[in-house]
């Protein structure tokens, strides 16, 4: 795998044959949805997503690649969680053209604010 490191203000990162987006999960969100990028207070980029399911049994975890295989159009067993499984910030591998996936995460994840 190549640099999978987000640069500039995007939070996913092609490497050879994927893409890798830092999420920051907000669970028992009350909904599921994509939120947007946003920065936090240590200037890291984050795809802020929120799920209805609480983080028990990696029920959240499930509901996170659930919502994101949708918004990008790919079979949920093209990705996997590869960091932070019990953790708010998240790093998530999606097999497939990164090209592809980052266009169309560009259209579902308007950039915020803080």
């Amino acid at each position: 795998m190549g640099d999978a490191s987000p640069t500039g203000s995007r939070p996913w990162a092609a490497t050879s044959g994927s893409l890798v987006i830092t999420v920051r999960l907000t669970p028992k969100g009350g909904r599921d949805a994509i939120e947007g990028v946003t920065q936090l207070a240590d200037g890291q980029s984050v795809l802020k997503v929120r799920v209805r399911a609480a983080p028990s049994d990696g029920e959240a975890n499930a509901a996170l690649i659930a919502v994101l295989a949708r918004a990008l159009g790919v079979p949920s067993r093209r990705m996997s969680l590869i960091s932070g499984a019990t953790a708010r910030i998240k790093r998530v591998a999606v097999d497939g053209d990164p090209v592809v996936l980052a266009a169309a995460l560009e259209q579902v994840a308007p950039e915020r604010q803080k």
